[in-house]
């Protein structure tokens, strides 16, 4: 397993950038998080950042395509360190942890990702042209969500209860519960736990 590589500007790929490229995209970038800090994810536009940023609308959409290679952007350091984390990080969340162990760690930290990032990642994917269960990042996690599993003994349909359980980390599911619900974290990650205890518990 192998992480997904995020090329800014785009929602996935690489490409190496030129320094003064760099810049100016750190300086969009900094007005973005600035613009999404001071009035919230879902009333920032490209006009307001290229405003902010004294640029115009067109080296705006240059740079990032639409609204949603924005939002993606702007993901892209976290969704990367996250990655490296569960791939090559200390144990539980990275190797070296029974799979248990593992798929409980993996479970909270996703928890704590979209309590931080879940409104990004909701904004990227509603005005996404991707079909976002098809995402890479996500591709990625339902891999690592199935490895686990077969890790563990599971051999019923091990792909298909990889699926099942990556829904329930689904941002906008779990968004609606924080938001809505007023499902405190704790109680997520308490939920998880027992989700894949019981599932594995025969294994």
């Amino acid at each position: 397993m192998s992480l997904i590589p995020i090329r800014p500007g785009s929602p996935f790929g690489t490409q190496p950038e030129r320094s003064d490229a760099a810049r100016n995209r750190e300086r969009l970038l900094q007005a973005a998080r600035d613009l999404v800090a001071e009035h919230g994810v879902d009333a920032v536009t490209m006009d307001m950042l290229a405003c902010r940023a004294d640029v115009g609308k067109g080296t705006v959409f240059r740079r990032f395509g639409s609204r949603a290679g924005l939002m993606m952007t702007l993901l892209s350091d976290a969704e990367a360190e996250f990655q490296r984390e569960f791939i090559f990080g200390p144990p539980p969340l990275g190797p070296g942890a029974p799979p248990l162990e593992r798929l409980i760690a993996f479970g909270e930290a996703r928890i704590k990702y979209v309590e931080e990032y879940g409104e990004l990642a909701r904004a990227a994917a509603e005005h996404s042209p991707q079909n976002r269960h098809d995402a890479p990042p996500v591709v990625l996690w339902h891999r690592h969500i199935e490895m686990l599993l077969r890790e563990a003994g599971l051999d019923r349909d091990p792909w298909l209860l990889a699926l099942s359980l990556g829904a329930t980390l689904d941002p906008e599911r779990m968004l609606h519960s924080l938001r809505s619900h007023g499902v405190a974290p704790e109680r997520l990650a308490a939920s998880w736990r027992e989700l894949v205890t019981r599932l594995l518990k025969d294994c």
